[in-house]
């Protein structure tokens, strides 16, 4: 039985090294598997690339891929799914924020044979700034509500799949990923494993509030077309708005004999309505930069340097 460990990489060079020795003790202790530890290299500036050549001219069991410049960590989860070999396959961060030490509990639940991914969720966010948590809940809230994606609230990346969960993610070939949701569209078996929150062993986060503010437009626009409905509810009810204010206008024009003055209001009405369809046409315009983006048809990732010779590029 073969366990692939796919551990995207970018400017990981101070905590790889912890991560190595803590994910391949867990893989000695665990003699009757044999392992794949898959690192993706997304691109770092550092000397990550050094570090992972380290790791593969000692052990055998380490390979890597070396992406010819950033294309982001879904890129590489993607390049880790279609280029593992196991029959099971985990995602791991190498800042050890995903402990390896859950992966022989995780095992186990796969062995029973009921569930087919084992996943891991974070049940406090200890050391994490409060305005950022309290967004993150309410994307979870939001985007279970308005989509068919099961997104778990504190759900990690870390989850540990068999090989006919892992080929469905692979067909899901869209360039724009968004891997939570991916995970909760294709269903399976899952059993959530709940752990307390760990801090990074070495180096900074990648991940500041605007980049995680992005990512989760980009999820809520890859699984839900409520934004355009309520584009379109919009646009009927500024419609029905503008039709009672103009039989307004006429009937008292009619009745009253007076017509209706101030143009300051009329210019902050003018100045409303500009704002909702750029609002709207922005909206919009999202959802045709992501077709633009799918119809081009480009790889979602290229390797400049690898140690295996039967890499796969898609």
């Amino acid at each position: 039985m073969l366990i692939s460990l796919i551990v995207p990489c970018y400017n990981e060079e101070e905590a790889l090294p912890f991560f190595y020795e803590a994910v391949a003790k867990v893989a000695d202790e665990m003699k009757e598997y044999e392992f794949e530890f898959l690192f993706v290299n997304d691109g770092s500036k550092d000397k990550t690339l050094a570090v992972l050549k380290g790791f593969a001219e000692k052990d055998p069991r380490a390979t890597y891929l070396s992406f010819s410049r950033n294309f982001g960590k879904e890129a590489a989860m993607y390049a880790g799914f279609c280029n593992a070999k196991g029959d099971y396959v985990a995602v791991m961060d190498a800042d050890m924020q995903d402990p390896p030490s859950l992966l022989p509990e995780m095992v186990r639940y796969l062995e029973s044979g009921e569930y087919d991914s084992v996943a891991t969720r974070r049940v406090t966010r200890k050391g994490e700034p409060k305005l950022r948590s309290a967004f993150a809940r309410l994307f979870y809230k939001i985007i279970n509500k308005i989509s068919d994606a099961d997104v778990v609230d504190g759900a990690r990346d870390f989850r540990l799949m068999t090989r006919p969960m892992v080929d469905a993610i692979v067909s899901m070939s869209e360039i724009s990923r968004f891997s939570k949701g991916i995970f909760g569209w294709i269903g399976f078996r899952t059993k959530w494993l709940p752990f307390e929150n760990v801090e990074r062993v070495a180096g900074k986060t990648k991940w500041n509030f605007s980049k995680l503010f992005r990512y989760s437009i980009d999820g809520i626009v890859d699984f839900s077309d409520a934004p355009l409905n309520f584009v379109s509810g919009l646009g009927v009810f500024m419609t029905a708005v503008s039709f009672i204010a103009l039989l307004f206008v006429f009937i008292r024009a009619l009745v009253v004999q007076d017509p209706v003055a101030g143009w300051p209001s009329t210019i902050c009405i003018i100045l409303f309505l500009g704002g909702l369809q750029l609002l709207c046409l922005g909206i919009i315009g999202k959802y045709l930069s992501k077709t633009y983006r799918e119809v081009k048809r480009r790889p979602h990732y290229l390797i400049g340097e690898s140690n295996r010779k039967d890499v796969i590029i898609k």
